[in-house]
């Protein structure tokens, strides 16, 4: 079993401003902080937008910090995540999966919970959450206030 010392999360929106080059940055010290703490494991739901951005961040930090890994916890099949997806967006998607340490899936078909599912799933198995939050509702706006509920330690970008 894995301490939930080593476990971060993403949580952020799946629209993104236009120039994310500050979020980038952003999110890269604070993956890079969480790592110098002694967290190994990053759990990225794969959605569009923050999670996606989050989960490359990883990947790209794997080149200097070879010891961590990304788990992807997809909702649900990543044909039925990715049914509306652009083909750019679903090539994307495809290579983040393949270069993904583990994949967990929740749900054996989409469901109208399949999500919300994901996102406690996501909260219940780490000791930080790393957000991207702008509004005050949606997906994110309520994974915040769970993993708040829950204890976590929230980075925000």
């Amino acid at each position: 079993m894995i301490e939930k010392t080593k476990v971060a999360c993403f949580s952020g929106h799946r629209k993104l401003p236009e120039d994310c080059t500050e979020l980038r940055a952003n999110l890269e010290k604070a993956i890079i902080t969480l790592i110098e703490q002694g967290v190994v494991f990053f759990g990225s739901g794969a959605a569009l937008g923050f999670d996606q951005i989050a989960a490359a961040t990883v990947l790209k930090l794997k080149k200097y910090y070879p010891h961590i890994k990304l788990v992807m916890v997809l909702p649900c099949p990543p044909s039925e995540q990715s049914m509306k997806w652009s083909r750019e967006q679903c090539e994307h998607y495809k290579k983040l999966l393949e270069q993904a340490d583990k994949i967990k899936q929740v749900s054996p078909k989409y469901t109208s919970t399949c999500m919300l599912e994901r996102n406690r799933r996501l909260v219940d198995c780490s000791a930080y959450l790393i957000c991207y939050l702008r509004e005050k509702s949606g997906g994110t706006f309520y994974t915040v206030n769970y993993a708040e509920q829950q204890g976590l330690k929230i980075l925000r970008i």
